[in-house]
């Protein structure tokens, strides 16, 4: 059971907290360990809904939580707290039962000699290969609680700018989401009721007329065939995309894209930028920065660009060149190398990549906030065209019954 209570501390003050014990005397028994006294404990009851994210299908660690942990952990480490006791508070203070049962789990590595790198790579789900490199690093170095603040502040910034990109692209799904629906309505219901009119004055009905009535005559009849047939091009579409040569021509689909490439290329960039800088301050060696970096990004023609770069600079070839080379010129911008080329030659490689996740995270948030304004225009044509298209079908066999009277 999960119960908040009210304890004295060793220092005599009274603190509150959440806990999980069988019952209330278990609960004291466990406050008691760690040097408080149970004052009072009250259950907390289970609704549905809380009684679900307690299912393991429903547990699920957010971003934020993370980030959130990240932080924390960085400013007890930083305080001398050791990483048990710290990670033992966290715990208490989490209401997430899946992030409580890992934490936990990594108290017990720790405990038993291991190092928290090691106790994160037991759960990588939840905690990346950037986040466990890093946390590597920061131990082997020492600075652990700033290596935990860069992934922090590494992980806040990504996560920022994907919901960014997401929210730019909510809009013009919802307006052709609702298009696709009045349009289905206007199939199924409107267009028979007019067809029937037409077949009884007899009308010659254009080509347009002709394909609309075939396609609501489709729905309406073989309404299941048609259903399960856009299923099916649905999930072929979806396994399609799973394949390595389907994720190319998705990703080069999209780059070709005006407007939308130019953001996928600048929002690549960032992420980019700001993954190497953080692991390169940590201290994680280049050639792991880049494989590390490669398993972050998501576009498999940016995945393959830092690929080869992870393989040919253990030749010796400098980072700026690699990333000014003709087929990665295309997908990264000229600046990129250059402040990279300057960061080479001032010994300050991460501090100018950091300068270049700056700019580039500033360019995407820009680009997102006139999203709106580039995209109404084209949603106004589309909209425009499918309108004219209904229009044109359903008015021109009336024209013709107005002229034939």
């Amino acid at each position: 059971m999960e119960f908040t209570y009210t304890a004295i501390n060793k220092e005599g003050k009274r603190e509150e907290g959440r806990a999980y014990a069988s019952d209330k005397f278990v609960l004291s028994a466990l406050l008691k360990k760690e040097g408080k006294t149970l004052v009072s404990a009250e259950e907390i009851k289970k609704n549905v809904f809380s009684l679900m994210r307690n299912i393991a299908l429903f547990k699920h660690i957010s971003m934020d939580e993370k980030i959130m942990f990240a932080h924390n952990l960085a400013a007890m480490t930083r305080a001398g707290l050791s990483l048990s006791r710290t990670l033992s508070i966290l715990e208490r203070q989490s209401t997430n039962t899946r992030f409580k049962d890992v934490m936990n789990a990594l108290s017990e590595t720790i405990k038993k000699g291991g190092t928290l790198a090691d106790a994160m790579r037991e759960f990588p789900t939840e905690f990346s290969p950037l986040f466990v490199s890093m946390v590597h690093a920061g131990e082997e170095s020492g600075g652990l609680a700033d290596a935990l603040e860069v992934v922090g502040t590494q992980m806040k910034k990504n996560n920022e700018l994907v919901k960014k990109v997401k929210g730019a692209m909510i809009y013009p799904f919802i307006v052709i989401g609702v298009m696709v629906l009045v349009g289905f309505v206007m199939i199924v219901k409107v267009v028979p009721t007019l067809t029937a009119t037409f077949v009884e004055l007899d009308v010659e009905l254009p080509a347009a007329t002709k394909i609309l009535i075939a396609v609501s005559d489709a729905l309406r009849d073989h309404f299941l065939l048609v259903l399960s047939g856009g299923m099916l091009l649905v999930l072929l579409v979806v396994y399609a995309m799973r394949t390595e040569r389907g994720r190319q021509v998705r990703d080069t689909f999209f780059l070709r894209i005006p407007v939308i490439g130019g953001l996928i290329q600048e929002f690549n960039a960032a992420r980019t930028a700001r993954t190497l800088s953080s692991l390169l301050s940590s201290g994680v060696d280049i050639v792991q920065s880049l494989a590390i970096t490669r398993d972050v990004i998501q576009n498999t023609r940016f995945k393959s660009v830092i690929g080869h770069a992870s393989e040919r600079i253990q030749k010796g070839i400098q980072l700026s060149v690699l990333f000014s080379e003709e087929k990665a010129g295309t997908l990264y911008p000229i600046l990129f190398s250059e402040m990279i080329a300057v960061g080479e030659e001032t010994g300050k490689v991460s501090d100018m990549l950091e300068e270049v996740a700056l700019y580039y995270e500033g360019e995407v948030e820009a680009a997102t906030k006139n999203m709106s304004t580039i995209v109404e225009p084209i949603l106004m044509l589309i909209v425009g065209v499918v309108v004219g298209f209904f229009s044109l079908a359903m008015i021109t066999p009336m024209y013709s019954v107005m002229s034939g009277i």
